[in-house]
């Protein structure tokens, strides 16, 4: 017998998406059979062969990821760690909080002083889609004030703020305790949440990133981290694709 994978034609889809996770291959051959899956734009039909290396896969219009080798890892950043792969004055950084192999990028940035969730993968689509501001995802912040913001200050974040490299985009303020906001963003400016605050005269003193999408995890201690599971990376592409509806 034959081996799929010794086959120029490529492999058959529902066997890939069995090993990405989506399901027993029963269960992936019905999603086929019902038209959820998509190959380059096409319907899939059963029986079809994909080149996992370059064809793009879909279920639901949300994209599968199937190339081998592909990682996702969840950190609870500890405070004092860089967000960088490499340090040049040797400083922590959150690379060294996961494993080596495969080597991993951090999605976008946390000051150092700036604790919370943090996604390294190896999959540039979608770390792209997850910073560029075009794609509007949402994170989620924590922000321990100075001072006790008033309902101007409040509006003000809410609104947009005028910094030094422009206005910001409206954000979701609220208040927690007197001196403790929720502060969610879908921009990725530098220092962003930081800074807004500074400019509203309430400097941060504490930042903790709780949330980025619909995906976060109350379990995980600073400096522990975890393999994302297939339907959570899929729920970060459906928050890249605007759809409220994330697959879980």
């Amino acid at each position: 017998m034959v081996d799929d994978r010794e086959l120029p034609e490529g492999e058959r889809l529902q066997k890939v998406l069995a090993r990405a996770g989506i399901g027993s291959r029963r269960v992936c051959e019905e999603m086929i059979e019902d038209g959820l899956v998509t190959v380059d734009g096409e319907v899939a039909v059963l029986g079809r062969r994909v080149d996992i290396d370059h064809d793009h896969i879909e279920i639901d219009g949300i994209p599968v990821p199937v190339r081998p080798g592909l990682v996702y890892y969840l950190l609870n950043k500890p405070a004092g760690a860089i967000s960088t792969a490499a340090d040049t004055h040797g400083r922590p950084t959150v690379v060294d909080l996961v494993p080596a192999e495969p080597r991993v990028f951090p999605v976008g940035r946390l000051d150092a002083d700036t604790e919370g969730l943090l996604v390294l993968t190896n999959d540039g689509d979608l770390t792209h889609r997850l910073t560029h501001p075009s794609f509007g995802v949402d994170k989620e912040y924590l922000a321990q004030v100075e001072g006790t913001p008033t309902r101007a200050a409040l509006r003000t974040l809410r609104e947009g703020v005028e910094l030094d490299d422009g206005m910001t985009a409206p954000a979701k303020v609220s208040t927690l305790e007197p001196s403790l906001l929720r502060i969610t963003i879908h921009e990725g400016r530098n220092r962003q949440v930081r800074r807004m605050c500074e400019a509203v005269g309430h400097p941060v003193v504490r930042l903790v990133r709780t949330r980025i999408g619909d995906l976060t995890d109350r379990t995980l201690a600073p400096g522990e981290w975890r393999t994302l599971e297939i339907a959570e990376v899929r729920r970060l592409w459906a928050a890249s694709s605007g759809d409220d509806e994330a697959p879980r």
